[in-house]
């Protein structure tokens, strides 16, 4: 399975708001991943949208964290940002073509796997991916900080 940019950003937008801890600007994101400040707005946007960040605009306003990172699971935000793949044709059934579908065994494993993915990413945290021993690392890199 391959994850669209779209939700390897998301993912790293957040990881940045779990780390800083407070409110931030897209700047701050942009120059600390070196990713175009018009795909972070857009990132943002949606993150937003869907309850992950709040957002303010103005004097005094930013972005921060709309939830605890301990109740953000990572599956459900790649689900929402990823949308439902069709890993091979037959899982759109608008557009399969495929001749061999309904009598193929491919489907099922394909879908089988899929859904051992997102029970994976289900049982991780935004808390878990900035906790533990590299979250200095990681704050130093991001945050220019020593935490």
């Amino acid at each position: 399975m391959h994850l669209s940019l779209f939700s390897d950003y998301s993912l790293r937008v957040l990881m940045f708001a779990a780390l800083k801890g407070e409110v931030f600007q897209v700047d701050e994101v942009t120059a600390a991943y070196g990713i175009s400040r018009n795909h972070l707005v857009k990132v943002v946007h949606n993150l937003s949208k869907l309850g992950y960040l709040d957002t303010r605009r103005g004097r005094g306003g930013g972005i921060r964290l709309g939830r605890p990172p301990e109740e953000i699971r990572i599956g459900k935000l790649v689900r929402e940002t990823e949308g439902q793949p069709a890993i091979v044709e037959c899982f759109d059934m608008a557009t399969n073509t495929c001749r061999l579908a309904g009598s193929c065994r491919l489907k099922g494993v394909l879908g089988d796997a899929l859904n051992a993915f997102y029970e994976r990413l289900d049982r991780q945290t935004l808390a878990d991916l900035v906790k533990g021993s590299h979250r200095g690392a990681m704050s130093k890199v991001l945050l220019g900080a020593k935490s």
